[in-house]
């Protein structure tokens, strides 16, 4: 009988076990893709096209065997199964809150034929690392330890030529084509880009890493997270790669162990995703109202009149990526300086990034707002000049972003010196650092 292999954050045919799985239980695999319409309702335009344009790349990769068909996922899977009477059907687990209230519909939904779930996005699945008492990790170091004992297994070996693919247009569902939003990306997608991407980062950038993943200057990560998010590379293939003699490497698994613990953090709490992770900083005060409202939306368009901030804030605009630093920095300044919700940078942040993440994005916004596991002290504000003349010294990657100082001689504006058309600061960073220590003693004391 046929098995049914339900892509979703795996576009890839390499190191894919649901696909080993899919060709041992049945003498043909039908593969197929749901577009929900969810996703194209979706204001992330730019996740949208690396999505579709990743899934184009698989088609070709399966010759065109590849069934695309629009709808909700609980209507159509069980759909699907039912014409080509499929033993069973295959997936990647997916331990996001949205991705348990799905598959708990279309199991349900499936009746009889199972909806097997084998392995998951990531190296260390969650619940698989706990307290010896069964309890999640808070705290991410002892998370850490336990997560290397743990281990994960080498890549799995490609079922791409064991299986025997049916043919899409020999089943009689409707199809439909893939979206295309048009938006122009400064990633390549797909698994070949992902694989060429790693294979060159490892060759020039992964020796620096440790030094370099902060310095906006310079080329420094490994542009990677958007693979990650959409499957097209598993983290065990990079893993395999890193030899951890090395700092540089050793940095970079300390980074992949980060999204295990997020992606854990998020499926044993799964309301963390848009509420305090710590419950005590839902009394914390926060502006809303007109005036908060106009300095957000100078904050989106990065006009603050600081620059590093702004130069962040315009990179996620025309590009849909920031480095990890620049993330913390503009955070902070929201959360911090101009005392807004975390939330509502979050949700812009899903909005723009490419490479969007419910787990890192929330709890990484959770950890610069204090309200997180293992969350930065209240007492500690990003400073917006002292982050740009350590991690932009000469102010290069502001002059990138920022064209109004494109010729300053200090493009941190240390000096005052403002050029024409570049606004003022919003805030005094001085006093709201002030004001926001006042606050969070608040709730700390209470």
């Amino acid at each position: 009988m046929p098995t049914l292999l339900w892509f979703r954050r795996d576009l890839r045919l390499h190191d894919l076990p649901p696909l080993l799985e899919a060709a041992d239980a049945g003498d043909e695999v039908l593969a197929c893709f749901v577009v929900d319409p969810r996703l194209e309702a979706s204001p992330a335009r730019r996740r949208l096209q690396f999505l579709c344009d990743s899934l184009r790349q698989l088609r070709d990769g399966l010759d065109g065997r590849l069934l695309v068909t629009s709808g909700r996922p609980e209507e159509r899977i069980p759909l699907i199964a039912k014409e080509i009477a499929a033993s069973s059907v295959h997936v990647s687990a997916d331990f996001t809150p949205f991705g348990w209230r799905r598959d708990g519909r279309v199991s349900e939904a499936l009746g009889n034929v199972p909806l097997v779930a084998t392995a998951s996005p990531y190296l260390v699945s969650p619940g698989r690392v706990t307290k010896n008492d069964g309890t999640p990790y808070r705290v991410f170091t002892p998370f850490l330890r336990n997560w290397r004992e743990a281990g994960w297994p080498p890549p799995a070996r490609s079922g791409v030529e064991s299986a025997r693919w049916l043919d899409p247009g020999q089943v009689a569902i409707e199809r439909c084509e893939i979206p295309d939003p048009g938006v122009t990306l400064d990633l390549a997608a797909g698994e070949a880009a992902a694989r060429r991407q790693w294979a060159r980062f490892v060759r020039d950038g992964m020796d620096h890493y440790a030094e370099d993943r902060n310095r906006l200057d310079r080329h420094g990560t490994s542009r990677m997270s958007a693979h990650l998010k959409f499957g097209t590379i598993h983290p065990r293939t990079m893993a395999a790669d890193l030899d951890l003699r090395r700092s540089g490497p050793k940095a970079y698994l300390r980074q992949l162990a980060f999204r295990d613990f997020y992606a854990a953090v998020l499926h044993h709490w799964p309301a963390s995703a848009w509420r305090n992770w710590n419950r005590g900083f839902d009394s914390i005060q926060t502006d809303t109202g007109t005036e908060a409202e106009r300095r957000f939306d100078a904050w989106k368009a990065g006009q603050t009149g600081f620059p590093l901030v702004d130069a962040g804030m315009r990179q996620l605009r025309d590009t849909g990526f920031m480095p990890n630093r620049m993330r913390m920095v503009v955070a902070s300044f929201l959360v911090k300086d101009l005392h807004l919700p975390w939330q509502w940078g979050a949700r812009w942040f899903l909005e723009q990034l490419v490479d969007g993440d419910m787990a890192n994005n929330q709890h990484g916004w959770q950890w610069c707002a204090g309200s997180g596991t293992d969350a930065a002290p209240y007492f500690r504000v990003f400073n917006p000049v002292a982050q740009a003349e350590k991690f932009d010294p000469a102010g290069d990657y502001v002059r990138r972003w920022v064209p109004e100082l494109a010729t300053a001689q200090d493009a941190h504006l240390r000096r005052g010196q403002r050029p024409p058309g570049y606004p003022p600061p919003i805030v005094d960073h001085g006093a709201e650092r002030v004001e926001a220590l006042r606050r969070y003693r608040r709730i700390s004391e209470g």
